[in-house]
């Protein structure tokens, strides 16, 4: 199996794992909230539910990232994770405002929680859940560098967080400070704001083309200098595109070199690159120095 097929395959999974879990967290959360009546747990719920929108956002997006470039995007489809990560910000900077809201409501005019147990235990499955995908999530995007799946793993990660807090609140209710519940909604909305305006900004930076790591440009020049015959580079350019990665340079080759000669090198130098960035497309151009 390719490289290319094998970076698909795991970003199918890691979507349809997100989609499941989504959807599963929403019908305990669902049950919780229903018996308990928890504003917590009424926060988690909404979570579930917008993060089972954005997880079926995802999973569209990256079937569409992964089409293979045709004569109208000769550069692929990959921007299509960035626009699902746009999406997914929305959707969960929308969960937030309607946390929020639920929680000054709640503090407004406070209500007695019941059963607390069945809450804490949907929300201990729920973090062991979050878990397990959150782990899986990191092996696919170490592997592929995917930007749907890794916004997708952020907004997970918040959720862990808003699950932790939500068990927080029910522990607290179950204790008798019955305000922690709403004061812990409030909490966990502003924290997933800062998750959207996270997502949201990454997803931004791709769509503006914005460059490589500086790390990574640095080691490409190094590769290209390291080539026998070249004498130096410039003008080196790199974006990023759902999993690949576009890179352009100049290099300075001797002006009595033929032209097969100069290619060669040329070659040498993609190579080079490709050899240590498997998911970079290189162009090079060479200059007579």
């Amino acid at each position: 199996m390719t490289l290319d097929r094998q970076h698909a395959r795991l970003m199918r999974q890691a979507t349809a794992a997100a989609l499941c879990v989504a959807l599963t967290l929403v019908l305990c959360k669902a049950i919780a909230w229903w018996a308990s009546g928890s504003v917590s747990l009424l926060a988690g719920l909404t979570d579930s539910l917008l993060d089972s929108a954005a997880s079926l956002l995802n999973l569209i997006a990256v079937n569409i990232a992964l089409r293979p470039a045709d004569d109208d995007h000769r550069y692929g489809h990959g921007k299509a994770e960035a626009l699902a990560g746009l999406g997914q910000a929305l959707f969960i900077g929308a969960s937030a405002i309607l946390v929020a809201v639920q929680g000054f409501e709640r503090l407004r005019q406070p209500e007695p929680l019941t059963a607390q147990a069945l809450g804490i235990a949907v929300m201990l499955l729920s973090m062991v859940l979050t878990v397990a995908l959150l782990m899986f999530q990191h092996h696919v995007v170490r592997k592929t560098g995917s930007t749907a799946i890794h916004a997708d793993s952020l907004h997970y990660r918040s959720d862990l967080l808003l699950n932790g807090g939500i068990l927080l609140a029910l522990l607290l209710a179950y204790l008798g400070w019955q305000q922690g519940d709403a004061l812990f909604a409030i909490g966990i909305a502003a924290y997933i704001l800062w998750s959207a305006v996270s997502i949201a900004r990454q997803s931004v930076s791709v769509l503006m083309d914005q460059e490589l790591a500086p790390d990574v440009s640095t080691r490409m020049s190094e590769l290209a200098c390291a080539v026998p015959g070249v004498i130096g580079i410039h003008d080196l350019r790199t974006r990023l595109s759902g999993t690949r990665w576009f890179v352009q340079l100049h290099v300075d080759l001797p002006g009595n070199l033929t032209l097969t000669e100069a290619h060669a090198l040329c070659e040498q130098v993609e190579d080079a690159i490709r050899g240590e960035f498997a998911q970079a497309e290189v162009l090079v151009h060479a200059d007579p120095a």
